[in-house]
């Protein structure tokens, strides 16, 4: 999509703090992190919410899903980290462009957020 800013960072149009990449999806460091660590995973072809997926886009998060605990190492987070997938605007999705959140490095306690 022209205008999503996710498929502009995927692209190379905007700058991100790459923490991995493949041809099916990216990972980067969120710019507004919400815990010490805050990546997020992208699937490189855009669709919304996991509602919108057809069969293929499920395997692109089938293999983000299976390549997560393989970023979350790398980064550090050997003590355990959360994953979040926001749908839709009254979850709090503010890119409508699918994405996982990563966030650790710090004790989440028992709380969503």
């Amino acid at each position: 999509m022209a205008d999503c800013i996710f498929c502009k960072i995927i692209a190379g149009e905007i700058p991100s703090a790459k923490v991995y990449e493949d041809d099916d999806m990216l990972a980067f460091r969120d710019i507004n992190p919400q815990a010490k660590v805050h990546v997020l995973v992208v699937p490189k072809s855009h669709f919304a919410t996991l509602a919108e997926m057809n069969d293929a886009q499920a395997e692109l998060v089938k293999k983000c899903m299976k390549k997560i605990p393989q970023i979350a190492s790398s980064l550090g987070l050997s003590d355990g980290y959360r994953l979040i997938v926001n749908q839709g605007e009254a979850a709090g999705q503010t890119v409508h462009h699918l994405h996982i959140h990563i966030l650790g490095g710090q004790n989440m306690g028992e709380k969503m957020l």
